[in-house]
C-alpha cells in the first residue's frame, strides 16, 4: 500500500491553517476538473486533491493523519500504520456511505477501517454496483443538467472477468447538494445468468467556486469595501449565480456584517436559498504623502477608539 502525502498533493505545509488548505484545494480542483482540463491524468489528479482535502479539512481526521505521517518511512509501497494504531472514528456512518468509491487503498485502509472490496464479485447472481464521483459546478445546480458519465463495469464471460467501458447521459436534478448520492438503477455491472444488473451510484461533489462559499443551500460572498465606503455608505454591484445585482451598503457599516439577499442562493427542490454578503473593509496597500496626510488629519479629527472595549474589561 502506497502512502499518500496529502500536504504535498495540495502544495501546503504541515502548519498551514484551514483557510490556506481550502484555498489550495479550490485552486487545484478547478485546475484539474475534467470539464476544464482535457489533459490525460487530470481526472485522477482531481480525485487525489479531493481525497487530500477530505482528510485535511477536518481537525480530527487531520490529527490522525499527522500521527500516521510521523510513523516510519512514508515513501513508496509497503507502508504500515503504527503498532496498535486504530482510527478514532473520524468518519461517521453517514460519511462512510458518502465516501465509498474512488478513493485510494491508503484512504480506505486508514480512515474507513479497511478496503472497500470494490473489486470483488458480490455473492449471488446480481451484478456488481458501480460508484463514481460526479463533479458539479455551482451554476449547474440551478437548472436540471445533463452530464455524460463514462465508467467501467465488470462483465463475466466463460468464467473470466473483463472490464467494459460504458457511457451514459445522466440528468442531474435541480437542488443537488455536495455529498448527495444519486442512484441509477440497473446501470451497474451485468448480472450472471438471469440475475439483475447492479446499480450505478453517483457521488456528487461541488467544485469550489472562486467567489461563493456554500452553507447548505445558502451562498456567502465576501464584499470588499474601502474604509470610506463603509463609513459613508455606497451601492455596489454584486455577482450572483444568475446575474448581477445592486446592493446598498448603509453608512457606518462594520466589517463582518452579513447582509441577507433573499432568493439568490442555490436552488432547492422546493425553492431557492438565500445569499449573504459578508462585508470586509480593505485598506489601500500603498499611499503617497498626500494620502497619508489625509489619514493623519482624519485620525486627529475623529474621536474614535476601536479598542475602547478592552479598557472596560
Amino acid at each position: 500500500m502506497d502512502f499518500k502525502d496529502y500536504y504535498e498533493l495540495l502544495g501546503v505545509s504541515e502548519d498551514s491553517d484551514s483557510k490556506d488548505i481550502k484555498t489550495a484545494y479550490r485552486k487545484l480542483a478547478r485546475k484539474y476538473h475534467p470539464d476544464m482540463n482535457p489533459d490525460p491524468g487530470a481526472e485522477d489528479k482531481f480525485k487525489e486533491v479531493a481525497e487530500a482535502y477530505e482528510v485535511l479539512k477536518d481537525a480530527g481526521r487531520r490529527a490522525e493523519y499527522d500521527e500516521l505521517r510521523q510513523h516510519g518511512n512514508r515513501q513508496g509501497a509497503g507502508f504500515e500504520p503504527p503498532p496498535n494504531w486504530q482510527r478514532s472514528g473520524g468518519f461517521s456512518e453517514a460519511d462512510s456511505t458518502r465516501f465509498e468509491g474512488d478513493f485510494s487503498d491508503f484512504f480506505n485502509s486508514m480512515f474507513r477501517g479497511g478496503g472497500a472490496e470494490a473489486g470483488q464479485q458480490p455473492r449471488g447472481s446480481r451484478g456488481q454496483d458501480a460508484e463514481i464521483e460526479m463533479p458539479i459546478f455551482l451554476e449547474e445546480t440551478a437548472t436540471e443538467t445533463s452530464k455524460l458519465v463514462e465508467y467501467q463495469i465488470p462483465v463475466y464471460e466463460n468464467g473470466q472477468v473483463k472490464d467494459v467501458k460504458k457511457s451514459l447521459k445522466v440528468k442531474i436534478p435541480v437542488g443537488i447538494v455536495d455529498g448527495e448520492r444519486v442512484r441509477l438503477k440497473g446501470q451497474g455491472g451485468y448480472g450472471q445468468g438471469d440475475g439483475p444488473h447492479g446499480d450505478l451510484y453517483l457521488h456528487i461533489r461541488l467544485v469550489p467556486h472562486p467567489l461563493f462559499d456554500v452553507e447548505g443551500h445558502n451562498l456567502v460572498i465576501t464584499v470588499p469595501l474601502a474604509p470610506w465606503e463603509a463609513a459613508l455608505g455606497t451601492k455596489v454591484t454584486v455577482p450572483t449565480l444568475t446575474g448581477k445585482i445592486h446592493l446598498t451598503i448603509g453608512p457606518n457599516s462594520q466589517a463582518g456584517t452579513r447582509l441577507r439577499i433573499k432568493g439568490k442562493g442555490m436552488a432547492t427542490k422546493t425553492g431557492t436559498g438565500d445569499m449573504f454578503a459578508l462585508l470586509k473593509i480593505v485598506v489601500p496597500s500603498s499611499a503617497n504623502d498626500e494620502v497619508k496626510a489625509l489619514w493623519q488629519s482624519l485620525s486627529e479629527k475623529v474621536e474614535f477608539d476601536p479598542r475602547a472595549q478592552w479598557s472596560s474589561e
